[in-house]
């Protein structure tokens, strides 16, 4: 049995003294980012990376590029479709489901990734760029950034196309960020896969250890018509729709070769044997015996060009199934057909050998729609070139959130999928926020449910906010958005009504998302009076309605019985805040008596849980707070000390409601902000 009981704060009338929000009338050129627990990046290393010399970067890698050492081959007689690989397999970890994944953090370094079976002898690349990190590090060119350049710069290399590179990934100092990815405990819990091969989302992939799917088809068998389901799936879950899938699928396999050139594979990975991880063990395990992923042989007959041939090959042959050197199910151009496969040199450019398909390769001619998408690009070589650059960039930014998060000469215009927002106005553009502030106060004196909805709407957009990806937070006012199935969206929604009126008499300077961010600070300022002063920062701008970027505002923990303490705990390691900053702010929106909950016992009752002796109900997200030992002890702190509690919410509230304020100064002088 468990316990809590709720209070109710009382509502006060806001002083006009504190409604009164000073800015200073002076245009802030040189906006930097915020100083947030969730933003890593600061502004010695912003200016580190602006400082780069790009183009000698660039300049280094091509010599790289064709700079073959025995120790590791360049098949063709060039690194760069293995640099490739490198980039593609680093962001190819990113998933929609909680944001985690990608390139940013470097984390490919260290296991989990670094062990994955798609990661084979990728710390050979990464060893291959060693001495290009340590001429530009440490601090200006990181590892996550690094990578991008080297894949990016190879695409370029062999006649590709791009769109640009974003720059700005901070490297983690070890793996323990993607332990969620898997295999590991932290996996099992959050994201189990009952049998690996058939894992569903949040995970990711498939299969744990892979980046999408097994290319030899589901659970080993060549089936390409249950493939193409699964590419299908696996590609929606880092946000790909089918256009963009075919064009990576076939701009990747444009270039390169898999490696299979015997059974025996690639030796032991880096958590079994860090000495000498994955040595090979066909023949030299180098060059042409080298064993990465157990297949063998490349797509088209010119592996290092740019081209449209990987469609055409698989539209011109028939294909057929067959058991390649390394033991797997591939596919070569049937010998019934009477057609003769087209040649492609050997890697070390001796000999020749015949091309060849995977499973997921076949699988695209298997399925309408990307059969399709596969005529079309290869009847027309400047469309799937479009299409690829655009697809390359959104794989390798996808993570790095917003476009104004982007650093560095290359960047280019915002896309899509970063969900841009109009440019951030300047401090003198800013609305008298001391007008709106009477009127929010107006609309909370004449209706008593507004200053709790009002924190609500604020806190419900301020802590979906998700630094693994940079989405969510209450910048763009999405929250305007939600449907029908959002959780309380009856409150949110006649706040966003209340807050309506508000705005359609404001100036048109006013936007929503700032609105909205005021109206909850004022009116949790105004329901605890002993709170420190309150900080607002304005600058915030709107997005347009099915922009798509509301959808990641869903919030994980919704107060029903399917709500753990792991996932709890999940969303709070991603949420930019700490636990004591994450449970005060909970308890503030839930008006929480803490010394109510640790003493009172609660039992269950339908859907939620009523206190045995009083009349109180709570949710089981509230129970967590009691019985989760880490969110125990932080109530207890807070039930001790009120100063403590409301120190500790005053600052997680700034700081929940600027987490994804990447391009407006926070800083303590800045013109945007003020107390209340």
């Amino acid at each position: 049995l468990i316990s809590l009981m709720r209070i109710t704060l009382p509502l006060l009338a806001l002083p006009a003294a504190l409604g009164a929000c000073p800015y200073l009338a002076q245009q802030n050129d040189q906006a930097i980012y915020s100083g947030s627990a969730s933003n890593k990046v600061t502004p010695a290393f912003r200016k580190a990376v602006s400082d780069l010399p790009f183009e000698a970067i660039e300049a280094d890698l091509l010599t790289l590029f064709t700079t073959s050492q025995s120790k590791w081959p360049a098949d063709y007689g060039t690194y760069a479709p293995f640099f490739i690989r490198l980039a593609w397999h680093c962001s190819g970890s990113y998933r929609i489901s909680d944001g985690r994944g990608g390139c940013d953090g470097g984390r490919q370094r260290f296991d989990p990734e670094r062990s994955w079976d798609d990661n084979t002898n990728l710390d050979k690349a990464r060893s291959l760029l060693e001495p290009i990190k340590e001429k530009y590090g440490p601090l200006g060119l990181s590892w996550g950034d690094l990578f991008i350049m080297a894949g990016t710069t190879a695409i370029k290399s062999m006649g590709g196309p791009t769109l640009g590179v974003c720059l700005g990934r901070v490297d983690d100092v070890d793996g323990s960020a993607s332990l969620p990815l898997g295999p590991t405990p932290e996996q099992e819990i959050l994201a189990p896969c009952e049998t690996n091969g058939e894992c569903e989302s949040p995970l990711g992939t498939t299969t744990v250890g892979l980046i999408y799917v097994n290319p030899e088809g589901p659970m080993g068998k060549p089936d390409p018509v249950v493939s193409s389901g699964q590419v299908r799936d696996t590609f929606a879950r880092m946000a790909m729709n089918d256009t963009e899938t075919v064009a990576l699928i076939g701009g990747g396999h444009a270039f390169g070769k898999t490696h299979g050139a015997c059974p025996d594979g690639p030796g032991l990975p880096p958590n079994e044997d860090e000495e000498d991880p994955w040595s090979g063990n066909c023949g030299s395990g180098v060059g042409t015996d080298a064993f990465t992923s157990g297949f063998e042989g490349p797509w088209t007959a010119n592996p290092t060009t740019w081209d449209n041939y990987y469609f055409k090959n698989l539209l011109n042959y028939e294909w057929s199934v067959h058991e390649g050197p390394g033991g797997h199910n591939q596919w070569q151009v049937s010998p019934d057909s009477n057609a003769t496969a087209p040649l492609a040199p050997s890697a070390d450019l001796e000999s020749t050998q015949d091309i060849m398909m995977l499973t997921s390769d076949v699988s695209l001619i298997n399925d309408k729609s990307y059969l399709k998408i596969v005529e079309e690009f290869a009847s027309d070589l400047d469309a799937f070139s479009e299409q690829f650059a655009a697809a390359w960039y959104k794989l390798v930014s996808r993570d790095m959130g917003p476009a104004t998060r982007c650093l560095g000469p290359a960047v280019p215009p915002p896309q899509p999928f970063q969900y841009p927002l109009p440019s951030t106005p300047s401090p003198h553009d800013l609305p008298d926020f001391g007008s709106v502030v009477e009127s929010i106060e107006k609309v909370m004196a004449s209706d008593p449910s507004a200053s709790s909805l009002f924190v609500k709407v604020a806190f419900s957009c301020g802590t979906t906010f998700r630094d693994t990806d940079f989405l969510g937070g209450c910048n763009g006012g999405r929250i305007r958005f939600i449907d029908e199935d959002y959780p309380n969206v009856d409150d949110i929604t006649y706040a966003i009504t209340l807050l309506s009126t508000i705005k359609d008499s404001a100036p048109s300077s006013l936007s929503f998302s700032d609105l909205l961010v005021l109206a909850g600070t004022v009116a949790l300022s105004s329901s605890n009076p002993t709170l420190p002063p309150l900080r607002f920062c304005g600058g915030r701008t709107d997005a347009v309605e099915n922009d798509g970027g509301w959808e990641y505002l869903y919030p994980r923990i919704t107060g029903s019985l399917d709500d753990t303490a792991d996932v709890f705990m999940d969303v709070i390691s991603m949420s930019g805040l700490t636990i004591p900053e994450y449970v005060a702010l909970y308890a503030a929106n839930n008006s929480l008596d803490f010394h109510e909950l640790l003493k009172n016992d609660f039992e269950l009752n339908g859907d939620t849980y009523e206190a045995v002796d009083g009349d109180m109900v709570i949710s089981k997200t509230d129970l967590i707070l009691k019985t989760h030992a880490e969110l125990h002890s932080v109530v207890v702190d807070f039930a001790s000390n009120v100063e403590l509690y409301e120190n500790t919410l005053a600052s997680a509230w700034t700081k929940a409601m600027t987490n994804d304020m990447f391009d407006v100064d926070i800083s303590e002088s800045s013109p945007y902000c003020s107390t209340v």
